[in-house]
């Protein structure tokens, strides 16, 4: 065998899965979040699953990186086991959009659209086309569309090398007496199987297969039990991925490996039944489809019927495997998933998306905190305390697992959408991680007038009331501003954070007076300038997180800039916002005695 005919196979395959690579890349960016909010809304039922599955797939081009996928958000506690079935099922039929891309190699035919339409001559125009977007678009969308033309023209042209680089193989006896060799299906369904875990693409086995094809030396009764073999190394990656996680994430390998085990099986059957009703004289026009050569377009056809044809067959089955993974994965008692998995940075729009999810749930948790704090002045509980205790712990945790994994993501090549929302993530997590600290300063404040037994007057307690009203709003404001990414809520966080700042002020002075007229003690004065200190940091880290919004949608985060625009006196929108929020929560005349 000539050296040059391998290294042109391998040279080949490396430009394959280059361009596979950069396509999907192209691809996913394109989608960006919206690959996010599929995925949260197709697992209702199992043919949900198998739809979102099949069009997943088709968009990244790998049912590997969607199985992975799924290994990482059941090892994040962010689906069950049940719904991951209906998507792997629908993962192995989207798979096969690359084999029917990959079969216009073997188009024949002299005149001028059959030739444009072979990739040889095609794929060099989209690729121009391609390189143009990538270099004189300044849009990010045209750039991505570029990329997804450019790799698939790369892509195509491995496809071409590979071709080449096999073509001597029609005249080599050594190729022939291996052939037969795979004549036995078993041989022929372990050679698919190991080439697909070498290379960790079931895609670019079957391009290898296709480019043997070309040939003419492979028939369809050596081709079919390669093509299932390939279904089940495909498994191999999901089966790495799955070293190392919780065991429901286990069991989205099992249950893959299973289909595809299961469905070679049957297939197996089917075929071996086919060949010993031939070999008695029944169905010879199957057995000369059998012996006939099989063509790129064949390949993609068989590949496409085996998934089809398993996937109708086992998907009322789809609770078996799910008893059958729960059998080889035992559970071992209540689990807790991770917080954010690594697994979810193979699909980088899935993993700011879900980053975005936890930041959600961070900024709930902070809100809650400094409720259940506030509500402590009111009537101390020790549950209370331990549930804010805990909220407190539970937002460093997420600031520190966020923090890191947004700096991880920020390796990876997003959209920017995903940028955008990523840089926004990071300026906000550490606002919420301290408004949590406020959450428990406060509590602390509240436990040492219970322990001491000591409680502010009336008229006090009143003023503190109108500022827990406005904090309230405040903190509700910017939730909802966050969760909704919705700027003209965040633009009326920073005119009630002004009142608030006016509010603490005045207080301040009404206890300097009762302090002069000795109607008010120094310890609970303290107290007092501790509590509205806390009362003024949230409200400042809520007013932190609006501008931020609101700069991302201006495209920057000039914090002081923006601060300095919307105070100016000529901003009218900022005064009548700020009057309102003035006479909503405004302290009443009545004397500053204690």
């Amino acid at each position: 065998m000539d050296i040059f005919l391998v290294v042109g196979l391998l040279g080949g395959l490396a430009f394959f899965l280059f361009g596979m690579n950069i396509m999907s890349q192209g691809l996913e960016k394109l989608a960006g979040g919206r690959l996010e909010g599929i995925l949260s809304k197709m697992t209702s039922n199992r043919f949900k699953g198998l739809l979102l599955g099949v069009g997943v797939t088709s968009i990244i081009q790998s049912s590997s990186a969607v199985t992975v996928m799924l290994v990482g958000l059941v090892n994040s506690g962010i689906m069950k086991i049940g719904q991951t079935i209906g998507v792997i099922m629908g993962a192995n039929i989207g798979t096969t959009v690359t084999a029917w891309l990959l079969s216009l190699i073997g188009i024949e035919g002299g005149g001028t659209l059959m030739r444009f339409l072979k990739p040889e001559n095609f794929s060099l125009v989209l690729g121009f086309i391609g390189i143009v977007l990538i270099m004189m678009c300044k849009q990010p969308k045209k750039k991505d569309i570029g990329n997804i033309l450019l790799g698939f023209a790369v892509l195509m042209y491995g496809m071409k090398l590979m071709s080449d680089a096999v073509s001597p193989l029609q005249d080599m006896p050594e190729f022939t007496s291996v052939l037969t060799a795979f004549e036995n299906p078993f041989f022929g369904i372990l050679a698919g199987a190991v080439l697909t875990g070498i290379i960790q693409s079931s895609s670019a086995s079957v391009g290898i297969l296709q480019a043997l094809t070309l040939t003419g030396s492979i028939s369809y009764g050596v081709a079919i039990p390669i093509i299932m073999g390939q279904n089940i190394g495909t498994c191999m990656t999901a089966f790495i991925s799955s070293i190392g996680v919780s065991r429901s994430a286990k069991k989205v390998s099992v249950i893959h490996v299973s289909f595809n085990l299961f469905g070679t099986a049957v297939c197996l059957v089917v075929y071996y039944v086919i060949r010993l009703l031939a070999a008695a004289g029944i169905g010879s026009d199957v057995d000369g489809l059998l012996q006939s050569v099989i063509d790129p377009v064949g390949v993609a056809t068989v590949h496409s019927l085996f998934n089809i044809g398993t996937t109708l067959l086992l998907i009322p089955f789809a609770q078996v495997l799910e008893k059958i993974a729960n059998r080889i994965v035992r559970d071992g008692g209540q689990e807790e998933g991770k917080l954010l998995d690594e697994r979810l940075l193979v699909t980088p729009s899935l993993a700011v998306a879900e980053c975005r999810k936890r930041t959600e749930q961070m900024a709930e948790v902070a809100c809650l905190a400094i409720t259940e704090a506030l509500s402590l002045f009111e009537e101390y509980d020790e549950s209370v305390k331990a549930a804010v205790l805990e909220k407190e712990d539970q937002l460093d945790r997420y600031e520190d697992k966020l923090g890191s994994y947004l700096v991880a993501i920020g390796s990876h090549e997003v959209s920017v959408e995903d940028s955008g929302q990523k840089n926004l993530m990071l300026h906000v997590i550490g606002d919420f991680e301290r408004i949590g600290d406020h959450a428990v300063n406060l509590l602390k404040a509240a436990a040492e007038m219970h322990e001491k037994k000591i409680h502010f007057s009336e008229e006090a307690q009143r003023e503190l009331r109108v500022l827990e009203g406005a904090l309230k709003e405040i903190l509700a404001l910017t939730l909802q501003a966050f969760q909704k990414g919705d700027v003209s809520i965040a633009q009326n966080v920073e005119p009630l954070e002004q009142v608030i700042d006016k509010l603490i002020l005045e207080v301040k002075n009404r206890h300097f007076v009762r302090l002069q007229e000795g109607s008010c003690t120094i310890e609970l004065g303290f107290i007092l300038s501790d509590t509205l200190t806390d009362y003024e940091r949230v409200s400042d880290h809520c007013s932190n997180i609006a501008v931020a919004l609101i700069e991302l949608a201006r495209g920057g985060f000039d914090t002081h800039k923006y601060l300095n625009r919307v105070k100016d006196v000529s901003n009218r929108d900022f005064h009548d916002v700020f009057g309102e929020y003035a006479q909503k929560y405004r302290l009443d005349e009545s004397s500053a005695s204690r």
